[in-house]
């Protein structure tokens, strides 16, 4: 299963809170989670690294990241 997470234009901790929430939700596959900003790239990518997942890749886009993560 893959889902999208969009928190463009969201400022910390609301990137955060979405992408648990969809964690929460979906409990394995893989998810990609867009945001804007450095600092939501980093707190994001720990947040998904802290409840067992991978970090698969993170790759620029436009202005902002695009950040996919993977569990089982």
């Amino acid at each position: 299963m893959s889902s999208i997470v969009d928190a463009k234009g969201l400022s910390c901790p609301q990137p955060v809170i979405l992408t648990l929430n969809e964690i929460k939700k979906v409990g394995k596959g893989e998810i990609t989670v867009l945001v804007d900003t450095v600092t939501s790239r980093e707190n994001v990518s720990r947040a998904a690294i802290a409840q067992g997942w991978t970090l698969k890749n993170i790759e620029p886009e436009g202005e902002g990241f695009r950040i996919s993560i993977t569990k089982g």
